[in-house]
C-alpha cells in the first residue's frame, strides 16, 4: 500500500494532544472584533476541544497523527 496523505488543510488548522483530543482554534476573533463585546471576546480565547464526532472525521485526514 502507498502512504496516504494528511490533508494540508488539517495540518493548518488542528492539533491533536497526546490522549488523542483534538484542539482547534476559536472561530470569530480575526476581525469586526469592535461589534463584539468584551466577555465573547475573552471566553474565545486559545484553543477549544473539538467534539466526538467531528474528531474521529479529523484523524482519518491525518492517517499518521499531527507532529511538529
Amino acid at each position: 500500500m502507498p502512504k496516504l496523505k494528511t490533508k494540508s488543510g488539517v495540518k493548518k488548522r488542528f492539533k491533536i494532544t497526546a490522549t488523542g483530543k483534538v484542539m482547534h482554534g476559536v472561530a470569530g476573533k480575526r476581525h469586526r472584533l469592535i461589534s463584539h463585546n468584551a466577555k465573547y471576546i475573552r471566553q474565545n480565547r486559545g484553543t477549544d476541544e473539538l467534539s466526538a464526532a467531528d474528531a474521529k472525521v479529523v484523524k482519518k485526514w491525518a492517517p499518521y497523527g499531527l507532529r511538529k
